[in-house]
């Protein structure tokens, strides 16, 4: 028997939305895609073949959670990850979806053996993490926003955690809770205050302030976001951080 990393009351969870009765898979398309993996993963399932034969009046939620535990937990983090993708459960349960493989991301990402890569400038992304270390709460959301984005996980969620990493930066730097709409007059002062020029104030303002509205855009109305802009929005926010944290390290606040 393969060891419980993850666990049968995370996959009941996970079953009970991918084989939703009316929302989720059908029973034959739940064969038909673990019947796929199985081969792949030399694995033995107990439901290969629909209707599902041996017990009377199984449902499909309770096949595809015992189909899932047939396979070593690496595999049923993949199957899971993967059917979040299927196009029925997007079209269908998308919220659901997206939660789930979030939540299954961080509780057992250390099982993707897969991860996604990205053209993220490394160099960048770990001077910016050097930087953020003083100030934790921000340097979790960027790490959370990382991850995701490495793992593919929900574009709109990993801008909702740079935009929060960003914001919450500024409530330590500015020494106030306005939001990042909000914060664009005192980071202007905050800029010259720290020896930054009038014109590169300004221009960081004005960024800002067009940054705000793209992520209002994307993040608040929840628009599609642009697959290609994602890696552009992380780097610019990087660009940003960095430099605040650089010049306030610079001049001791």
């Amino acid at each position: 028997m393969f060891t419980e990393e993850l666990p049968a009351v995370f996959v009941t969870h996970a079953a009970g939305i991918l084989g939703d009765t009316n929302r989720g898979l059908s029973g034959g398309e739940i064969v038909r895609v673990c019947a796929a993996y199985a081969i792949d993963a030399d694995v033995n399932i107990p439901y290969a073949s629909y209707p599902f034969a041996g017990r009377m009046g199984i449902n499909k939620r309770t096949a595809l959670f015992e189909n899932l535990m047939a396979f070593p937990s690496k595999w049923r983090y993949k199957i899971i990850r993967e059917l979040c993708d299927h196009r029925v459960i997007q079209q269908f349960s998308s919220i659901e979806a997206n939660k789930l493989k979030v939540q299954l991301f961080t509780r057992y990402g250390h099982l993707d053996d897969g991860a996604s890569a990205t053209d993220l400038n490394q160099a960048l992304i770990e001077e910016t993490r050097h930087w953020l270390s003083p100030f934790p709460k921000s340097l979790e959301l960027y790490n959370g926003a990382l991850q995701k984005l490495e793992h593919g996980v929900f574009d709109r969620n990993v801008l909702d955690d740079l935009r929060l990493a960003l914001e919450t930066l500024l409530h330590a730097l500015l020494d106030n809770h306005k939001s990042l709409e909000n914060q664009l007059q005192p980071l202007g002062a905050f800029i010259k205050a720290n020896k930054g020029s009038p014109e590169l104030a300004n221009m960081f303002v004005k960024l800002i302030e067009y940054y705000s509205k793209y992520q209002n855009t994307y993040v608040k109305h929840d628009a599609a976001v642009v697959d290609q802009e994602v890696d552009f929005v992380f780097e610019v926010t990087s660009c940003f951080m960095r430099h605040l944290v650089r010049i306030f390290g610079r001049t001791g606040g």
